[in-house]
């Protein structure tokens, strides 16, 4: 088991992620606790910024240290830095543009839902890589924080990097992912409330190393709870992709989220009807699983139209490539989904 002598030695050499000194320059390990019984280490630091995405990448490397070095179980709780720390070792300003300055030309499109289950995810995944196949540079911001799964539905096993003070978003099939799944460790559940989310999310628009976007896409969490009310607050302006089932309670439910956005001055594109049915191989019959009528029961109720009707089946099986909800572009619903981007880019822009 480690001893604290040991537990020190591995962290002094780890850096401070906003000041780029190490944690025994800036004199950040402020207390260590051993439980050798239960092989337990916990650590109380202090650094420059407390609640942001580079925190979370530092608790993630700080655990990835200790575990190799023989800790089962780590503990972590943060302080700030003392003010004079901080302006021994305040390194030059590195504005930039904030994708919440104003000054940027990217589009924000939110993809949303009124519960859980109908498919938002999957459909944020698949409308970013549509996009990026036509030529767009895309991002997706997974701000669904409690239910995030963008990562592992795209098939993404790295995690962001750090350049300067700044977050590199992971990119795959052309699109850049931000999620609060990287930050946590082993699919533990976020428990955090209010501020703590609020900061996150903001961190997620404006410590992330995003380059030229054309569109940034935003996986909201389902419903209209004080997330998705963070998320419509913090975009200066948005357009807003409702997803749904064909099934009339789900539009139902769905028709709140829509509302939810228009009180926000948030722009509806259109509804999205995911499983819409399911066209048999053999008959090549369609059977409506869920019904029918709930898309369009929407958009009427929203003044919008339907954009997308995708059928319930999974993508084609592809042995070296592993992206479990990514549509290929010759499958049916990758091409459906290339007709709704192409509907999404002649309604922006």
């Amino acid at each position: 088991m480690l001893t604290e002598e040991q537990v020190i030695e591995l962290l002094h050499p780890l850096k401070d992620p906003f000041l780029h000194k190490t944690l025994e320059e800036t004199g950040g390990i402020e207390e260590i606790q051993i439980k050798p019984d239960k092989k337990h280490v916990s650590v109380k630091l202090a650094i420059a910024k407390l609640n942001t995405g580079e925190q979370m990448q530092l608790q993630q490397e700080i655990v990835n240290v200790l575990k190799r070095g023989g800790a089962v179980t780590v503990g972590l709780r943060f302080n700030q830095l003392a003010d004079e720390v901080i302006a021994k070792y305040q390194p030059a300003s590195e504005e930039k543009a904030s994708l919440l300055s104003g000054d940027v030309d990217t589009k924000f499109i939110s993809v949303a839902s009124g519960k859980g289950g109908v498919g938002k995810s999957t459909v944020t995944v698949n409308l970013a890589v549509a996009l990026a196949r036509l030529g767009k540079r895309v991002g997706i911001i997974d701000a669904d924080i409690y239910g995030f799964s963008v990562p592992d539905m795209m098939g993404v096993e790295n995690r962001p990097s750090l350049k300067g003070n700044r977050i590199v978003p992971v990119e795959r099939f052309g699109v850049k992912i931000i999620s609060m799944g990287f930050f946590v460790e082993d699919n533990s559940p976020v428990i955090w409330r209010g501020p703590r989310l609020g900061k996150m999310l903001t961190s997620f628009f404006k410590e992330v190393e995003w380059g030229d976007l054309d569109y940034l896409l935003l996986d909201l969490p389902p419903g209209t709870g004080d997330i998705a009310l963070d998320v419509h607050n913090i975009l200066p302006t948005s357009k807003e992709i409702i997803v749904t089932t064909p099934h009339p309670t789900a539009a139902f439910v769905a028709a709140r989220a829509g509302q939810m956005a228009l009180k926000t001055d948030h722009e509806i594109l259109g509804v999205v009807e995911n499983m819409s049915y399911f066209q048999s191989r053999l008959t090549n019959e369609k059977e409506y699983v869920f019904g029918k009528g709930g898309g369009d029961k929407l958009a009427d109720a929203l003044q919008t139209e339907v954009i997308g009707r995708l059928s319930l089946q999974q993508p084609y099986e592809e042995e070296d490539v592993f992206a479990p909800s990514v549509y290929q572009e010759d499958h049916p619903n990758g091409q459906e989904y290339r007709k709704i981007a192409a509907k999404v880019i002649s309604k922006i822009e």
